[in-house]
């Protein structure tokens, strides 16, 4: 069972995020990290560079946050901003604070960020994944920088 059953988590006072939408390249969990590769979402790896995307659960068709897209399905992912926070997988064996650095990890889950890795959230809760699979956490979208 998920830790929460919505993606975006907010500020509600705000104009809710803007949404995209591509066919997936292969199954996909909401709460990864996607790109656009060639007009299909693809997952975002360890090495991804630049613009990434929160995939959303599947409201249109009532499924919720643990249940994949799947491949060749139309995929709805958030555009984050650095105002919004979303919930986004974190990957397993990773224990954060809040204010933790997060960069991409393998399979479009996040992880601490190391020297020289791109910031692409902040985590915005204390929470130690050692679950064995990737957890959802509130984190706060980062605008992209290189860890020093």
């Amino acid at each position: 069972m998920a830790r929460y059953n919505r993606i975006f988590a907010g500020p509600t006072s705000e104009n809710t995020p803007q949404v995209h939408e591509a066919t997936s390249a292969v199954a996909v969990k909401p709460g990864r990290l996607v790109v656009n590769s060639a007009g299909a979402f693809a997952l975002a790896g360890a090495t991804t560079k630049g613009r990434v995307f929160v995939v959303s659960e599947n409201t249109p068709c009532l499924k919720d946050v643990d249940t994949d897209y799947a491949i060749g399905e139309t995929i709805l992912a958030f555009e984050p901003l650095d105002e919004q926070v979303f919930r986004v997988r974190l990957a397993t064996g990773n224990s954060v604070v809040g204010g933790s650095e997060l960069s991409p990890a393998a399979n479009g889950e996040l992880k601490l960020a190391a020297t020289g890795e791109q910031v692409v959230f902040f985590a915005s809760e204390t929470y130690n994944n050692t679950t064995g699979s990737g957890q959802l956490v509130n984190a706060r979208a980062a605008r992209g920088y290189i860890k020093p």
